[in-house]
């Protein structure tokens, strides 16, 4: 997927939080992306990777930032009016999504989606919405946030997968494990899904259930192939688990 083509600019904001975060994160990470994977240099995207603890957004954030991208999360609209964390949002261009109502949430991802194309920024997207509820932490069900922003704007949507977080933060847990130092994350990054035939659906539920479900299939072959196991045949689906589906899940 890398080219020759110039890297997007990475804004001063950016600059000053990697200048602090990319440092802190290598004394417990040693991040490795899969030999010959990468991210496109320039032009909108949504990457989507997998999620298992709540660490995790720091490995993804890094490992965007190496492979030459600003690394932007969708984030609630709610933190969007917290003072000076507003402000650091807006200023990174994080995205905002509203979870108030299905009519909102569609109204904000048709700015964000349009945003992104005028920008050419890429923006990462967790599709399961929360940590994994699998007992093995693979991919569970999931949401269709990351295929509707990718739809609705006619982007890539790359699937991503990584493993090894979990042995400095457990899932769930409290507390970060600094001993030993520098466990090895392995990062693996896909061609984008193939969601040509379903251009121009984006407003049918059948189509998102498809999408999402080739998007979790494709990350899921990736951390196959990092953890060297096979997933599950069915995916772990929390409803079907009398589990909620947002926030913590104590264990």
């Amino acid at each position: 997927m890398a080219s020759s083509a110039p890297r997007e600019p990475r804004p001063l904001p950016f600059r000053v939080l990697a200048a602090i975060v990319v440092p802190l994160v290598g004394l417990l990470a040693k991040i490795r992306v899969r030999p010959g994977d990468g991210l496109p240099r320039t032009g909108a995207y949504v990457l989507a990777p997998n999620h298992y603890t709540e660490i995790d957004p720091l490995i993804v954030a890094v490992s965007v930032w190496r492979l030459g991208r600003p690394p932007r999360f969708m984030a609630k609209e709610s933190l969007f009016r917290v003072p000076v964390l507003g402000a650091a949002l807006r200023a990174t261009g994080m995205v905002p999504v509203a979870r108030t109502s299905s009519s909102a949430s569609a109204r904000e991802t048709l700015k964000a989606s349009e945003s992104l194309v005028e920008h050419g920024r890429g923006v990462i997207v967790y599709p399961e919405g929360t940590l994994t509820r699998d007992p093995g932490m693979w991919p569970m069900r999931g949401k269709t946030g990351a295929v509707r922003l990718a739809l609705e704007a006619g982007i890539p949507l790359i699937p991503m997968a990584h493993w090894g977080a979990q042995d400095i933060m457990a899932r769930y847990g409290k507390k970060i494990s600094l001993w030993p130092p520098r466990k090895l994350v392995r990062v693996a990054i896909g061609e984008p899904v193939d969601l040509s035939d379903l251009a121009g659906k984006h407003t049918q539920p059948a189509v998102l259930a498809e999408a999402t479900g080739r998007l979790m299939a494709a990350i899921t072959a990736l951390l196959e192939d990092l953890r060297g196991e096979q997933a599950p045949a069915e995916r772990w689906n929390p409803a079907a688990h009398g589990q909620k589906e947002t926030g913590r899940l104590e264990p």
